[in-house]
């Protein structure tokens, strides 16, 4: 697709694409559901919640349709969490002949059918799910009707007449269906997945701050080498920031096929409206300048793939990192020529301007240009090997914090020392992590103690943790 991706130019036929299910097919899919509504019906004493969507034509299942399954199956597992009823047993399909989930759940059928109607009624996509909820009466399958919980006939998806005279008469074509159907799904899956976005680059900043201890860094123990900050500051700021992230992932969804650069450019104001609410919230402090800058290209690019994995045949992933850090390479692939451009040691103002002009070191920009290295190399490998091997998220995200300050070039530790002073802590820490790639609590507070007393504080790395953690999540969420 050459077109930018708008809410005003929806391509509907593209978005509804798929695999065309023949007769056969449906009514075998068909004999499959009645079969297992009925064997869980008969295993357990208790109603059978069946989630199917509702999809006119020939193409049950795509990518599109797929998500908003996703999304309403979560909605359902939110509903009994909600209430702490029990699922005895789960069965998820996803075949050409559409998705559908079956849960056997300890509850009474009509507090159940109340429970997921709400989801039918107040979700955007409610209209196209389907959820039946089953019981046994003397050994004969009920549905519970709407009318019983006190709920109307649903209405037509086109007209908003009742849907069963609109369905029996054909009043509107398939292909109205259609569009109707990918408006409705676009809508609804875009609004999730830019939410979630949003909510992960938080949740990132949170555990970064959260992980203890962190050798010359805020952390719930103390405040490191930071005499002007503390834990509450990081999450004063971070609650700030929540609106922006959202806007990064809606801008990266609304120029999917834009040039990527293009969507960096678009990020640059929201960016500094970002920096002014967090000074706001911290009343002056520098807490995520950094963070800004990174989780919002990271929350872009998601929103990007995010959209253009909707489309069959395209090939995007943003559950995918290698996808996300690539798509980040590719909107600020230009940065470091157009950010640096007549750069002297003459000129240079800011510290960063400085560094390059005299070491050639690109510092945050480097790497965004880079794709991330430090996360792809270091912090997200090493994220994951704790966590799988039974590490606390404390554990694992300390231990990947100090590989990416081993392998990496810190610009706030030069700040606040020296090129040679950041050389020599990486040796040292080079030779911590050959012993132990995760230390231990009596290690890590000393190394802590001598940050503090040197006044060191590895304030670049941290912010390459939250991206970290910000994908890791994107991964296995």
């Amino acid at each position: 697709m050459d077109t930018i991706y708008t809410t005003n130019t929806l391509d509907w036929e593209a978005l509804m694409q798929g695999e065309y299910v023949e007769l056969n097919a449906m009514l075998e899919a068909k004999e499959r559901r009645v079969w297992l509504q009925q064997e869980l019906l008969r295993k357990y004493p208790c109603p059978v919640l069946s989630f199917s969507m509702n999809i006119a034509g020939p193409v049950k299942n795509n990518p599109l349709i797929l998500r908003a399954f996703t999304f309403g199956l979560e909605a359902v597992h939110a509903q009994l969490y909600r209430i702490r009823a029990k699922i005895l047993e789960e069965h998820v399909i996803r075949e050409i002949t559409g998705n559908e989930a079956f849960l056997a759940i300890e509850l009474d059928p009509f507090v159940l059918k109340k429970l997921v109607s709400e989801i039918e009624e107040q979700e955007s996509a409610g209209r196209l799910f389907d959820m039946d909820v089953l019981y046994l009466d003397h050994g004969e399958v009920v549905k519970v009707d709407r009318s019983e919980i006190g709920l109307a006939e649903r209405s037509c998806l086109i007209c908003g007449a009742p849907g069963r005279n609109c369905a029996s008469r054909r009043v509107h074509s398939v292909a109205e269906l259609q569009k109707k159907t990918a408006e409705i799904l676009d809508a609804y899956v875009r609004a999730e997945d830019a939410r979630k976005i949003a909510e992960y680059a938080v949740r990132a900043m949170l555990y970064e701050v959260s992980n203890t201890p962190k050798p010359g860094l805020v952390d719930r123990v103390n405040n490191g080498s930071h005499d002007d900050m503390d834990f509450y500051t990081f999450l004063n700021s971070s609650a700030s920031l929540h609106p922006y992230f959202l806007k990064c992932a809606q801008t990266g969804q609304n120029t999917a096929f834009a040039e990527a650069p293009d969507t960096f450019d678009l990020l640059r104001d929201p960016g500094k409206q970002a920096e002014r609410h967090m000074f706001s919230a911290t009343k002056g402090i520098n807490t995520h300048k950094g963070a800004i800058f990174t989780l919002g290209i990271l929350t872009a690019a998601a929103g990007r793939l995010s959209v253009r994995s909707l489309y069959p045949g395209e090939q995007a992933d943003h559950h995918d990192s290698s996808a996300v850090l690539n798509e980040c390479r590719a909107m600020t692939r230009d940065l470091i020529t157009r950010d640096f451009a007549g750069i002297t040691r003459e000129n240079a103002v800011t510290a960063g301007q400085r560094l390059y002009a005299e070491y050639g070191i690109t510092g945050v920009r480097g790497q965004m240009s880079d794709g991330l290295p430090a996360v792809a190399d270091y912090g997200l490998p090493v994220l994951k090997k704790m966590l799988t091997s039974g590490k606390t998220p404390d554990e694992a995200g300390v231990a990947a914090l100090l590989s990416i300050l081993a392998h990496t070039t810190d610009t706030n530790m030069i700040h606040r020392s020296s090129l040679e002073t950041l050389k020599e802590e990486k040796e040292k820490l080079m030779h911590i992590l050959q012993e132990d790639p995760c230390p231990d609590r009596n290690t890590l507070d000393k190394l802590d103690e001598h940050y503090i007393e040197n006044h060191l504080s590895p304030g670049g790395s941290a912010d390459l943790l939250a991206a970290s953690w910000f994908v890791y999540f994107l991964e296995n969420e």
